[in-house]
């Protein structure tokens, strides 16, 4: 067999770093391929396996390799408290496109338009995968794949369509953007292929995405209180959609 090492370096390059047991079990739950995976301890990391995912236990036992703690060290920017980590092949941008574009769609696109925190956009596409949403698309300069994303998404990108968009390139739905000034989410029954968009966490939404959208809508909010964390107004969201809907006449 091909030193593990050297089967890592020749696809780090274009491969999506899974850092961490439980972004590893994410990824091979939901059909991700997985060239080269690695462990300091083999043994504890199927352990684990057996406490918390016995359904893919098989699988890290034939794809686990052991390696030194030092040159595990090297191959990730932050080591992880499990000591696994894994390289998986990303999906093609035309194969999320196509998952995006699918109509009938029976669940919403979270849009996070400009958004500059990695750790929210990673704790965005978790929410979303738990709640079984068509993708996360992101607009502007963060790269929705970029290790500490994929870190705070816990392995989910595969899960769900994670792509890069122009505000123009957004997949066809209505359009339900939050505001401070639109109207209340609670009186709004939010259609499954509904395109629902959130602003930056400084700066809110951009003017190329308000003047897009069909609909604004506000979360309720005691006053005095500014705003909430960008991943928090997601899953409310996320939940007044699950849960069916308007909650008060519009």
């Amino acid at each position: 067999m091909t030193d593990p090492l050297i089967r890592w370096r020749a696809r780090a390059g274009d491969a999506v770093l899974l850092d961490g047991f439980h972004a590893l079990k994410h990824a091979l739950r939901f059909g991700a391929e997985i060239p080269v995976a690695v462990a300091t301890d083999r043994r504890a990391a199927l352990a684990l396996a057996e406490d918390l995912a016995g359904d893919v236990r098989d699988a890290l036992d034939a794809l686990l390799t052991e390696v030194p703690a030092e040159a595990y060290a090297s191959l990730v920017p932050r080591p992880h408290p499990t000591g696994v980590a894994a390289l998986a092949v990303r999906p093609s941008r035309e194969a999320n496109l196509r998952r995006l574009a699918h109509r009938p769609r029976t669940a919403p696109v979270v849009v996070l338009d400009n958004p500059r925190n990695l750790g929210n956009a990673g704790a965005v596409i978790r929410l979303a995968a738990g709640f079984g949403a068509t993708g996360v698309v992101t607009t502007g300069t963060l790269d929705p794949w970029h290790p500490t994303v994929v870190r705070g998404g816990a392995g989910l990108h595969f899960a769900t369509a994670v792509e890069r968009l122009d505000v123009g390139e957004l997949p066809p739905g209505p359009l339900y953007a939050l505001d401070p000034e639109g109207d209340d989410i609670r009186g709004v029954r939010l259609p499954d292929d509904a395109v629902l968009a959130f602003g930056s966490e400084r700066s809110g939404l951009s003017a190329e995405l308000r003047a897009r959208a069909g609909h604004l809508l506000s979360l309720p909010m005691r006053p005095q209180v500014s705003s909430y964390n960008l991943a928090t107004s997601v899953a409310m969201t996320l939940y007044h959609w699950s849960a069916g809907g308007a909650l008060m006449p519009s």
